[in-house]
């Protein structure tokens, strides 16, 4: 008891200030006269704009914080629509390819683009299916848009394609509507196709397709359009320049033909040119 008496005689003077104010309040609290509502109306408003006015550093640290997340958000968003758009795209390259494995007699090896050479004449691919596979020398490569290239080396899980695009590529080739043949070529700046008599009737626009003459690419394939066609004074032959209808900037997979020459053919035909 002595104790606590000790600690109110040191402490009297706060505890007065204290009993003071408490009874203020109270007084305040208690008295309705004008002078003490108007008093309390200048305190309310006086707390109230001193509020606003710091009401923005609580708002600061919370709106910087939930940028932040928004921010993390959206580049989270902007991946999943990246792959989803991938992914779109690669469905609908794989429908139309599934379209052409339905449509064709052949069979098909499918087969991933895992490489380019894009050196100028020397234009080849790799793909991620070999021998394993049933891929072979000499085998053609296509897709939904037509003639791509051949085989032209393999191993046991990949092969080298030569792309149409290449210096020594050639295939017979035909006008589509003109039945006309030749042979299709790259010239290092553009495909063309020579020994077209002038006699034929060929125009821009027209489809060019293999011919039966070829003993490696099937009847059929589509190759390209006419992009122009003219003779020169003369000349025996048309100038004919195509268009592929592959675009190899951007091929991405592609299909073998696990087609192999006819022995038989090829035996035949070379004992008849010796």
């Amino acid at each position: 008891m002595r104790q606590l008496l000790d600690i109110v005689l040191l402490f009297k003077e706060y505890l007065v200030l204290i009993a003071c104010i408490l009874i203020s309040v109270a007084l305040l609290a208690t008295n309705d006269t004008p002078q003490i509502r108007a008093i309390r109306s200048v305190a309310v408003v006086s707390v109230g704009f001193v509020q606003d006015v710091l009401g923005f550093i609580p708002d600061y640290f919370s709106l910087k914080k939930e940028n932040t997340i928004l921010r993390e958000r959206n580049v989270t968003l902007a991946d999943e629509v990246s792959l989803l758009r991938e992914s779109k795209l690669e469905n609908f390259r794989l429908r139309q390819m599934l379209a052409l494995k339905q449509r064709a007699a052949f069979t098909y090896v499918a087969a991933n683009v895992i490489g380019k050479n894009v050196q100028p004449m020397r234009a080849t691919i790799t793909l991620d299916a070999g021998e394993t596979d049933g891929v072979k020398y000499n085998m053609p490569i296509v897709t939904d848009a037509g003639l791509v290239g051949r085989v032209i080396a393999t191993s046991k899980h990949y092969a080298i394609g030569q792309l149409l695009l290449h210096k020594d590529f050639r295939v017979s080739a035909r006008v589509q509507r003109a039945r006309a043949d030749g042979i299709l070529y790259w010239n290092g700046e553009r495909c063309e196709m020579k020994n077209v008599p002038r006699t034929h009737d060929v125009k821009q626009g027209d489809a060019i397709i293999t011919s039966s003459y070829s003993t490696i690419y099937p009847e059929g394939i589509k190759i390209g359009v006419i992009a122009s066609a003219h003779v020169e004074p003369g000349a025996l032959f048309h100038t004919i320049a195509v268009e592929p209808t592959v675009d190899f900037s951007t091929l991405e997979e592609v299909f073998v033909i696990t087609q192999v020459p006819d022995s038989a053919r090829v035996a035949l035909e070379q004992t008849r040119t010796k």
